[in-house]
């Protein structure tokens, strides 16, 4: 039987936990309807990004990954993929550093962004590696009620989900290292409806027992933000690909096949206008 549908899904595969998403990739598309073929690899340079429909964006180190990238001449076209074609692209930790569109507490010298998500992302938030932890996460997203074990390791935390006519900055601290991702035009009328005019999704935050003692958690009361949606970008704070769970990876793909299909119908209807 030939699949109605083929989808190719990259992961960046720079530096970071590349070779787990691929692992849960593989294992959650086998529960997804017969008639879409999945194809997943790695991506290390603009051919094989260009081979891509969708794209995931691995846990690392954000800085190594956007010097690794610029050096490839593969950042702008991440910047395309993301923001310019509106291709669905999810971020997990660095990844999703990379998708904010601004980042503070960068190293000197600052780094550089992809964007996509109207978010202020604190890196390191809970502090260095030996402070790492695990948590199970209530992600009613996941339709399911059953708890996510999210693996928290240097990780970040969005500090602002910022209306889109409000730039991040104008929250900043002008001595807190603040980075800005560039503005990009969608392509075209199709890759523009994929953009979100709203504010971004929270979909996940942190429970209360997470929550340290800053004066800004006490003013979160309700808990740290830690996975948020704005149109065809999705991001975490933790790292799902490094525990056996399955259901965001489904999740995920089952969005990409939506967004895949509509996208092909939108071009089909075009080219026959």
């Amino acid at each position: 039987m030939t699949p109605e549908l083929e989808i190719v899904v990259g992961v960046l595969a720079l530096q970071g936990a590349f070779s787990e998403h691929l692992q849960l990739l593989k294992q959650a598309c086998t529960s997804l309807p017969k008639n879409i073929s999945f194809t997943f690899i790695e991506v290390r340079d603009a051919k094989a990004l260009a081979a891509c429909d969708a794209l995931i964006i691995p846990g690392g180190e954000s800085t190594t990954m956007s010097l690794v990238a610029e050096r490839s001449k593969l950042l702008e076209p991440l910047r395309e993929f993301v923001k310019v074609y509106r291709k669905p692209t999810w971020g997990t930790c660095a990844g999703m550093i990379l998708l904010a569109e601004e980042a503070n507490r960068t190293k000197k010298g600052g780094q550089e962004l992809i964007g996509g998500l109207d978010v202020r992302v604190r890196r390191n938030h809970f502090g260095s590696q030996t402070e790492s932890f695990s948590t199970p996460l209530t992600l009613p997203f996941l339709g399911d009620g059953e708890p996510f074990y999210g693996f928290f390791i240097r990780a970040p935390v969005v500090e602002y989900v910022l209306p889109p006519t409000t730039p991040a900055s104008a929250l900043a601290n002008n001595n807190d290292k603040t980075v800005s991702a560039p503005s990009m035009t969608p392509l075209d009328e199709i890759a523009a409806s994929f953009t979100s005019p709203d504010e971004v999704k929270v979909l996940g935050r942190l429970p209360q027992s997470k929550l340290t003692t800053t004066d800004e958690d006490k003013r979160l009361g309700e808990g740290r933000i830690v996975a948020v949606e704005q149109g065809n970008c999705f991001g975490t704070s933790f790292h799902p690909e490094l525990g056996r769970d399955v259901r965001i990876h489904k999740w995920w793909l089952e969005k990409v096949v939506e967004k895949v299909e509509l996208k092909r119908r939108m071009e089909h209807e075009r080219v026959i206008r």
